[in-house]
C-alpha cells in the first residue's frame, strides 16, 4: 500500500439507475442488482485499498449517483474545483461533497452556475503533473478551463468528446505513469487527436478497440504500476503488460449500467504536484453580434450550430427579439474555442453567414507583407462570395473583385487604401495581405419576411430541386431571363457538351438568337460536338436524328476540327458559309463572345480553344463581369471554376442529371443558387417553350 495516494469513495447504499442522462442508461431503469452492486463495489474497494489509502464520504438517499465519486470535484494539492453539473439529476450533490472537502481542509473554488464542470471524470492529469487533460462537449464547458488552470496554476489541454456514449473524457483516456496514455481515438475530433500525438509518443499510446472501449477499459484506476480495471480483452491485457503494468481486473457490470466503471467510482485526493508549473491555456474567446432576422431566417441557429460543429462553446449574452414583423433581432454572443487555430476557422464561417466580431469594430485587420510573389503568408484569410469590408487604420475598405477562394490584397499610399481580392498568384511584392479573422465583416442586408416571400425569383430556397420541381424552376428561370433580357442586363451561360448530345443544342442556339445569352463559356468539346452536329448530324458519331452510330462516325469530330483549323477560326467558317447553324454559329452571327478553355484531353484543338490554363481562367472572369445571371449547363469543372469566380448577388442555376454534382455547384450558402437535377436537354426545351409562351401569352 501506498501510505501517500489517497481515494474518495462512496459506497453504494442507494445507487440505482433512476433516470436516463446517458446512453448507457437508456433501457436499465431499476434493472441494476442492489446486491451484486455492493458486492462489485467492495472487491473495487478491496483492490485499491491493497494500494493507496481510501476515504469515504457518506451516501444520500435521493442521489443515487453519489457513488461516482469522480464527478465530485478536481483536486490538487489543498485546492479543490467542485463540480457543476450538468444535469438537474445530480446537481444535488454538489453541496453534500463540498462540506466534505472543506471539512478536510481544502480550499473550494466555485465555477458559475452556468458553466457545467464535472470534476475529475472530464479533468485528468498527466501521472507526472505536468499539465491537465481537460474534456469538453458533453458534461463540461470549454469556457470552464481558463478558470480551471488560474485557480490550479497548470497548464490546461482541451479535448472535444465527439461520441456520445463517452460522454465523461474519464470513459474514453487514461492517463498512465510514466508518460503512457490509454484512450479510445475515435471518441474525439481530429484536432484533439492531433493534439494527444503532439504531447504523448507513438510507443507511449496504448490505442484501445472498440469492443474494449465499451467495456469502459479507459475507465482505469492506476496506482504505480498497477490498473484496475473492468474485464477487458486478452489483447488488451497483453498490451497493458508489455509496456510494463499489471492489469487488475474486477468486473463492474453493474455500474456500467449507469454509464460507469472503475475510474467512476474514485476520486483521487492526492495528485501529483512539481513545483515548476504555470497557468497556461490556448482557449481562445471572441465575442460576435449578429442584426437580421435571425429566427426567420435560421441564422441564429445556423450559427450555434457553426461554432459547436467546428469545435467551440458558446454563451449567448444577449438576443434582443424584433417586436414586429418588420423589426430585425440583434444577439450578442460570446465563441470559445480550444486554440487560435480552431478559432479561425470557426470566425471565418461565421463572418460567411454576416456575424460581425466586437473586436473587429475596434481592431484593424492584421496585415502581412508580401515576401515572394505568388505567395501569400501562412494564415491569410481566406475570401468568400460575400461583399466584404476590411478595417485598414481606423476605416472600413470595400473589398474590390469579390471571389471566392482568393486571398485579401491591400496596397497602401498616401491618402489612399485599396483592398481587393486576388487569387494567390496574382499577389505581388510590395502588397499586403489580410491574415487571421479580425478586422473583417461581411455585408450581408437583412430581409423581412414578406421581402423574402416576394422574390419573384426564389430559386425554390436555394436547394436541389427533383424532376417533379422542374416546371416550376423552368417558370421562374423563363420569367428573370425575360426581365434580364428587357433590362439589358446580362447573362452568362457555361455549357458542356452533353448540352449537345441530349439534344439540347438547337434550343441553346434560339436562346442566343432571341438575345437571351450574353456570353457563352465552355471547354473545346462543347464546340467541336456543336461543330459536328451542324456540318455532319451527328454528335460523337451518333445520328441525332436516328439516335444510333453511324459508320466511320468516330471520326466526325476530327474532320470538323481539321475543317475550322483550315479556315483558322470558328468565325472565319460562318463568315465563309462553312458553318451554317448551331450554338456557335449563332454567338458568331449574333456577336455574343465566348471562351473556350482547353485540357490536357482535347483534341485539335479548335483554333480559338484558349489551351493556356491561366489566361483562360482570366479569360473567364473577364467575361462573366457585370453578369446577372449564370446557367450552369451540364458541365461540373467548368462550373465550379466559374463559380468561385463570381460574386454573391449573381442568380445561378445548376442543371446536371447526376444529384452530387448538382449538389456541389449550388452548395455555395448563397441564397442565389439553385441545383435542378435532369436532363440538360429537356430543361433547355421546358425553357424555351416558357420564353414562348411570355412572348405569346394567347398562342394556342
Amino acid at each position: 500500500m501506498t501510505d501517500s495516494i489517497r481515494f474518495l469513495m462512496c459506497s453504494p447504499d442507494h445507487y440505482d439507475v433512476d433516470y436516463v442522462i446517458n446512453p448507457w442508461m437508456e433501457g436499465n431503469i431499476h434493472k441494476s442488482s442492489r446486491d451484486r452492486a455492493v458486492e462489485q463495489w467492495q472487491q473495487l474497494h478491496h483492490q485499491i485499498k491493497d494500494h493507496a489509502i481510501v476515504d469515504l464520504v457518506t451516501p444520500v438517499k435521493g442521489w443515487p449517483d453519489m457513488v461516482f465519486t469522480a464527478n465530485a470535484g478536481l483536486i490538487l494539492d489543498k485546492i479543490v474545483v467542485l463540480s457543476r453539473f450538468y444535469h438537474k439529476e445530480r446537481q444535488g450533490e454538489e453541496p453534500y461533497f463540498k462540506d466534505w472537502f472543506e471539512a478536510q481542509g481544502f480550499t473550494v473554488h466555485q465555477l458559475p452556475r452556468e458553466l457545467p464542470f464535472e470534476g475529475a471524470g472530464d479533468a485528468l492529469f498527466d501521472r507526472e503533473g505536468r499539465y491537465l487533460w481537460a474534456g469538453y462537449g458533453f458534461r463540461s464547458e470549454l469556457d470552464s478551463h481558463p478558470l480551471i488552470a488560474e485557480w490550479l496554476n497548470i497548464e490546461v489541454l482541451s479535448l472535444r468528446l465527439m461520441d456520445e456514449r463517452f460522454y465523461h473524457l474519464d470513459t474514453c483516456f487514461c492517463p498512465l505513469e510514466g508518460g503512457y496514455l490509454l484512450y479510445y481515438p475515435p471518441a474525439f475530433d481530429s484536432y484533439s487527436n492531433r493534439l494527444i500525438q503532439m504531447r504523448v509518443p507513438e510507443e507511449k499510446r496504448i490505442v484501445v478497440e472498440e469492443a474494449d472501449a465499451v467495456k469502459f477499459a479507459c475507465n482505469a484506476v492506476n496506482i504505480g504500476q498497477t490498473i484496475i480495471l473492468n474485464q477487458v480483452s486478452e489483447g488488451l491485457k497483453a498490451q497493458l503488460s508489455g509496456a510494463g503494468f499489471q492489469p487488475i481486473e474486477t468486473p463492474l457490470t453493474e455500474f456500467l449500467k449507469a454509464g460507469g466503471a472503475a475510474k467512476c467510482l474514485t476520486l483521487r485526493v492526492t495528485e501529483p504536484v512539481i513545483e515548476d508549473r504555470h497557468t497556461l491555456v490556448q482557449v481562445e474567446s471572441r465575442t460576435i453580434r449578429m442584426e437580421g432576422h435571425l429566427l426567420d431566417a435560421g441564422l441564429i441557429n445556423r450559427a450555434l450550430d457553426l461554432v459547436i460543429e467546428g469545435g467551440g462553446s458558446f454563451q449567448v449574452q444577449r438576443f434582443d427579439l424584433g417586436e414586429q414583423r418588420q423589426s430585425t433581432s440583434c444577439a450578442v454572443i460570446r465563441i470559445s474555442a480550444p486554440s487560435r487555430e480552431v478559432m479561425a476557422e470557426i470566425m471565418s464561417q461565421l463572418i460567411d453567414i454576416g456575424a460581425v466580431s466586437l473586436e473587429a469594430e475596434t481592431e484593424d485587420a492584421c496585415l502581412e507583407p508580401i515576401e515572394m510573389d505568388g505567395v501569400a503568408p501562412d494564415d491569410f484569410y481566406v475570401s468568400t462570395i460575400y461583399p466584404t469590408e476590411v478595417r485598414v487604420q481606423g476605416q472600413w475598405i470595400q473589398v474590390q473583385d469579390q471571389r471566392m477562394d482568393g486571398a485579401i490584397a491591400i496596397t497602401q499610399s498616401v491618402g489612399d487604401i485599396t483592398a481587393r481580392c486576388k487569387i494567390l498568384r496574382d499577389l505581388k511584392l510590395g502588397e499586403q495581405v489580410v491574415v487571421n479573422t479580425i478586422g473583417i465583416r461581411t455585408i450581408r442586408k437583412p430581409e423581412s419576411r414578406e421581402q423574402r416571400n416576394a422574390q419573384e425569383f426564389s430559386f425554390m430556397s436555394a436547394g436541389v430541386s427533383s424532376e417533379r420541381r422542374v416546371e416550376l424552376i423552368v417558370e421562374q428561370v423563363a420569367w428573370e431571363l425575360r426581365k434580364i433580357r428587357d433590362q439589358g442586363g446580362k447573362v452568362a451561360v457555361t455549357a458542356g457538351p452533353v448540352v449537345i448530345h441530349t439534344g439540347g443544342a438547337e434550343h441553346l442556339a434560339q436562346l442566343i438568337r432571341e438575345g437571351y445569352v450574353q456570353v457563352l463559356l465552355g471547354g473545346n468539346a462543347i464546340a467541336v460536338h456543336d461543330i459536328e452536329q451542324s456540318m455532319m448530324g451527328t454528335s460523337l458519331g451518333v445520328d441525332m436524328k436516328q439516335g444510333i452510330a453511324v459508320k466511320g462516325g468516330h471520326r466526325h469530330h476530327l474532320k470538323v476540327i481539321n475543317t475550322i483549323r483550315r479556315w483558322g477560326s470558328i468565325t472565319e467558317a460562318v463568315n465563309q458559309g462553312v458553318l451554317t447553324g448551331g450554338v456557335m454559329y449563332e454567338c458568331v452571327k449574333h456577336q455574343v463572345p465566348f471562351v473556350l478553355a482547353g485540357s490536357i484531353r482535347d483534341d485539335g484543338p479548335l483554333p480559338d480553344t484558349e489551351m493556356d490554363l491561366i489566361k483562360a481562367q482570366e479569360r473567364y472572369a473577364e467575361a462573366i463581369q457585370g453578369a446577372d445571371m449564370i446557367l450552369m449547363l451540364s458541365t461540373m469543372l467548368h462550373s465550379i471554376g466559374v463559380g468561385n469566380m463570381t460574386p454573391a448577388g449573381v442568380k445561378m442555376v445548376c442543371v446536371d442529371i447526376n444529384p452530387a454534382v448538382v449538389t456541389k455547384l449550388s452548395d455555395r450558402g448563397s441564397v442565389e443558387s439553385v441545383g435542378v437535377v435532369t436532363d440538360v436537354g429537356l430543361f433547355l426545351s421546358l425553357l424555351v417553350q416558357q420564353l414562348d409562351k411570355l412572348t405569346h401569352p394567347y398562342k394556342i
